[in-house]
């Protein structure tokens, strides 16, 4: 199993900057691919940016040039800096992680989400 912690959600004016931490703990063969995913009210969920253990990066079209996505293997720690913030990126963003155990079965874990509103 694998839990994920996430912190670093808020309130940010337009324009502004937030960083969302996602630390992961538990016991798993492999954690593959982490990343971000967020929920806006009655919206379905979407993604965000993710990262794979490489280095590989992927972003949704409308974060690209503003949001950054970065890990920590060793911590087994993803990151998401996101600068320029818009009032559409309100939303609850959620860490996410496709781990792999011993015998290579996937397993995929959400955190418990982490509000960000911006709001002048």
């Amino acid at each position: 199993q694998v839990h994920l912690m996430e912190s670093g959600g808020g309130l940010v004016q337009p324009g502004g900057s937030l960083r969302l931490s996602c630390a992961a703990s538990g016991v798993i063969a492999r954690i593959e691919t982490m990343g971000w995913y967020r929920q806006a009210p009655g919206k379905q969920r979407d993604l965000v940016a993710t990262v794979t253990s490489g280095g590989k990066t992927d972003y949704a079209d409308s974060v690209k040039g503003r949001f950054t996505i970065s890990r920590d293997n060793f911590k087994s720690a993803v990151f998401l800096q996101m600068n320029s913030l818009k009032p559409e990126d309100t939303a609850v963003y959620y860490c996410n992680a496709l781990a792999f155990d011993m015998g290579e079965q996937p397993y995929t874990f959400w955190g418990q989400g982490t509000q960000v509103t911006v709001s002048s």
